[in-house]
């Protein structure tokens, strides 16, 4: 018995244990729970102080990538002699072409993206600029793309209205400004000087005979790309470089003002536009002022 009494004395203590520990578990059960809930509300309570604080360091870091992206990738490139934009931009594997280099270096270069020379330095690839910097370069590109695009409106009406006279002569195309001027002086052109006028125009503008007269050749002829040449009553010779294409052949006769191909970006060049001569033979060093040549029979250029 006593040992029976032994043997159910720890059966009583396991129960009243039981009972104890569940009573005290349910106080215990209860005490965790509100600990945790107490804990997680302290949680989310700190979680967005801790995210509030974490922005700014966020933010910097952005700032600090964004900064360090526009400066990669930027190189400094020494024009040499023989090199045009277009030409540079292939070779060293420009994004964006002839067109961005001649934007990010416009100050660099002037105002004719075919003026380079020899020892100039143009900066490759991405600009390094800040976005306020580029906010102000927009805010300026917008004033000076409205005073351009007012003098072009202006240049353009004045061509439009004397753009064929009674004397049987007129411009080569309508709307047309001129960028590089006779005689420019530069080491990309082989007679070290420009030979005609270059007039600024999109691909695709029409090309007009100055006067009446018959081709004397109409092929594409090495760095003048597509080009025609017309012999006038007066013994001289008006030529049309860069096309993208030619509407007449040699022998043919034509008229004034008569299409004699569209205005493009052929041969050596670094953008659209139609070079324009005057000679005194077809071959090319006998070159003389064009835009006095029309002046002298009543065309206003520019």
């Amino acid at each position: 018995m006593p040992a029976k009494g032994k043997h159910r004395r720890p059966k009583s203590q396991r129960l009243s244990r039981s009972i104890a520990v569940a009573g005290t578990g349910g106080a215990a059960l209860a005490l965790p729970l509100m600990g945790a809930t107490g804990a997680h509300a302290a949680t989310s309570t700190s979680a967005p102080e801790k995210a509030v604080q974490s922005v700014p360091a966020t933010e910097k870091t952005v700032t600090q990538k964004a900064a360090t992206a526009k400066t990669e990738g930027v190189k400094t490139y020494s024009v040499k002699a023989g090199d045009w934009l277009a030409k540079i931009a292939e070779d060293q594997d420009v994004t964006g072409g002839w067109k961005k280099i001649y934007q990010d270096n416009r100050e660099a270069i002037g105002a004719d993206p075919s003026l380079i020379h020899p020892g100039l330095k143009l900066s490759l690839g991405k600009r390094a600029t800040t976005s306020t910097s580029t906010t102000k370069s927009s805010g300026s590109s917008s004033t000076s793309s409205s005073s351009s695009s007012s003098s072009s409106k202006k240049t353009t009406a004045a061509q439009s209205s004397d753009t064929s006279t009674s004397s049987g002569y007129t411009l080569p195309v309508t709307g047309g400004t001129i960028g590089t001027g006779y005689r420019v002086a530069g080491s990309m052109w082989s007679s070290g000087y420009h030979t005609g006028v270059d007039f600024v125009v999109p691909t695709g503008t029409t090309v007009k005979a100055v006067a009446a007269g018959t081709v004397v050749s109409a092929a594409y002829d090495g760095a003048y790309g597509n080009e025609v040449v017309i012999r006038h009553a007066d013994g001289e010779y008006s030529q049309y470089a860069h096309m993208s294409q030619l509407s007449v052949s040699a022998g043919q006769t034509v008229t004034e003002g008569q299409q004699i191909g569209l205005s493009g970006a052929t041969g050596n060049v670094t953008g659209p536009h139609l070079h324009f001569e005057i000679r005194t033979t077809p071959y090319y060093g006998s070159d003389v002022d064009p835009v006095a040549y029309l002046r002298s029979h009543g065309v206003t250029v520019g």
